[in-house]
């Protein structure tokens, strides 16, 4: 008798009960919920990004920003002229040379853009 007690512990310790695979299944979901989440969140990002040699990456969208509003108020700290400037939209890229820049090549910023400043 002892033994058939035995078989049945295990076979019981062993296996999923449906309610914890439900539980399980809704914490999965909510999980996934939740990364989605933070994914619309990341792509309904409205300020500036910037990457660099900058003492303020973050720049506030406005109406009318353009690319060298947001360099001269990122604050370029390299200690060398930056070489290239990309500014990144959703997935289109766009190549800035500093010179351009000065010379007119002016780009309009639009809500969640990335602008890296490359020495």
């Amino acid at each position: 008798m002892p033994i058939c007690l035995l078989l049945i512990a295990v076979t019981v310790s062993g296996c999923v009960s449906k309610s914890k695979a439900d539980a399980r299944a809704k914490a999965a979901f909510a999980a996934g919920r939740q990364q989605a989440f933070f994914q619309m969140q990341e792509a309904r990002r409205v300020n500036i990004r910037v990457l660099g040699s900058v003492n303020n990456p973050e720049i506030p969208w406005a109406d009318g920003l353009t690319l060298a509003q947001v360099v001269v108020a990122a604050d370029y700290t390299g200690s060398r002229d930056p070489k290239e400037i990309i500014v990144t939209r959703q997935r289109e890229v766009i190549r800035v040379t500093p010179k351009n820049l000065l010379h007119g090549g002016d780009v309009p910023m639009e809500p969640g853009d990335t602008v890296e400043i490359k020495p």
